[in-house]
Order: structure tokens, then C-alpha cells, then sequence
């Protein structure tokens, strides 16, 4: 993540939640951010663009932040009912894909009325979530370059993590996309692997959420949100080596 004021004083405007994989846990990151900048003081909105999967009955990721995080605004611009990417979600049932410009517009209208619209993605950075003009795809990754949009990058503390997180940061870095990460569920025992993970994902980490986090009271979620995220994103962890010496 690039140095600066910005980064001092904590996000603005539209931020792109997006993820290394699928069940990362970039909602519930979501959530905590969302809690984070409410607590802060700010008028909080949080937009996901695509839901799929609607028939299987799961919570819908904007009720989850809606419940834990308790933002200002919640807002689905399209709902699928397979659990699919949401440009073929779309087309297995026959709807109409999500066009690029029309999430543009909807995150820089609500962008109006609030001081943080997050706006989270489905799967990973590069899945395709509907259509241009044009017919191509287009992803998230297309959404946060149209909106001037940085990125949290919400990853895993396992093995693969190392990977899977060099080629995001890579991918939006050749953007222009100012990105950081955020670890969606650090275990509660850790294991080597996790530690040599840590040190090597330090230099972009604006947060490390503990695993379980989307289980808890939603005021003891609030309470605890802080405690999770760096000052880019409204938190209060601000020393790192503190923080793993209490793990």
C-alpha cells in the first residue's frame, strides 16, 4: 500500500473489497471496516454489485454486513439465484447481465451521499461479473479502475496464501490500483506456516480478522472491529510486532 496522508487518515469514498479466492472472508471484513469508519464517524454504505447463489438460502452478503457491521447503507444491484460467477449466473438463468456502467453509476450516486461506499466483490478479482456495452466481460478489477477506486485484498493465512496474494497485488498494481490486505481469518492456534505467512504479507497488511469473527454478537463484533484494522481503515492496530506478541 502506498505511503501518505491518505492512508493516515483512512479511506475514502468508493474502496474495493475484493478477494484472492472465494470464502475468504470478504464480507465479514466488510463488515468490520464498515463498523470501523460507523464508529469513526462516518456515513457508511456498502454496495455489492453481484449476489449469486439467492435459492440456496444463505444470508445474502449485504444482510451479513447489514447485521455486523451496521453501515448506513446496503445496497444489491443484482441478484442470481446459482451459485455461480454472476456473468454466468446470469446467463444460466436468463437474465439480463449487470452492464458495467450501470454499477458505475449506482457507487458514484450513493458515493454522494456518504463518506465510504465499500464496494464488495464476488469470488476473486478477476471473475466476471457482467457485461460492457461492447458484450465483453468485465470485472471488478474494471469497476475499481472506472471508480478511482483503491483495493483491500482479503486473503487466507495458510498455505498457497503467498501466491495467490503476489498475483492480486500484482494484477491491480498494473491498474494503478493502490491495494493492501487483509488476512480474513488468522487461526486461533497458528502454526509455522501461518507465522512465515505473517512475515511475508507484513509490508502490505492493513488488518487480521480472528477466525470465527462472523459468529459473534453483532456489539461484540463492533466493539472488537478496531482492534482488527490499521488506521487506513479506521481501526486502531498500529503496531504490528504488539499484535503478534499477543496471539
Amino acid at each position: 500500500m502506498s505511503e501518505g496522508s491518505e492512508s493516515e487518515l483512512g479511506w475514502r469514498g468508493p474502496v474495493l473489497v475484493t478477494g484472492t479466492d472465494t470464502d475468504v472472508g470478504k464480507t465479514v471484513v466488510t463488515a468490520a471496516i464498515a463498523a470501523c469508519a460507523r464508529a469513526a464517524g462516518l456515513t457508511v454504505a456498502m454496495v455489492k454489485p453481484g449476489q449469486t447463489g439467492t435459492a440456496t438460502g444463505a444470508p445474502a452478503d449485504e444482510d451479513t454486513v447489514a447485521r455486523l457491521g451496521a453501515p448506513t447503507t446496503t445496497r444489491t444491484l443484482a441478484n442470481y439465484p446459482d451459485p455461480l460467477a454472476p456473468l454466468a449466473a446470469a446467463r444460466v438463468a436468463s437474465l439480463e447481465p449487470l452492464e458495467l456502467y450501470t454499477a458505475v453509476d449506482a457507487v458514484r450516486d450513493i458515493a454522494k451521499e456518504h463518506d465510504l461506499v465499500l464496494v464488495e466483490g464476488a469470488g476473486g478479482l478477476l471473475v466476471p461479473m457482467g457485461l460492457r456495452p461492447s458484450g465483453e466481460a468485465w470485472t471488478v478489477a474494471d469497476l475499481a479502475v472506472s471508480l478511482g477506486a483503491p483495493a483491500v485484498v482479503v486473503t487466507r493465512a495458510g498455505l498457497g496464501t503467498l501466491n495467490h496474494t503476489a498475483l492480486t497485488l500484482e494484477a491491480l498494481e498494473r491498474r494503478g490500483i493502490p491495494a493492501g490486505v487483509v488476512v480474513g481469518a488468522w487461526p486461533a492456534e497458528p502454526q509455522l506456516v501461518h507465522w512465515a505467512n505473517f512475515t511475508e504479507l507484513v509490508p502490505h497488511l492493513l488488518g487480521a480478522l480472528p477466525d470465527g469473527a462472523g459468529t459473534m454478537d453483532p456489539g461484540v463484533f463492533q466493539r472488537s472491529a478496531p482492534g482488527w484494522l490499521t488506521p487506513a481503515l479506521y481501526g486502531v492496530l498500529d503496531d504490528w510486532r504488539t499484535w503478534a506478541d499477543e496471539q
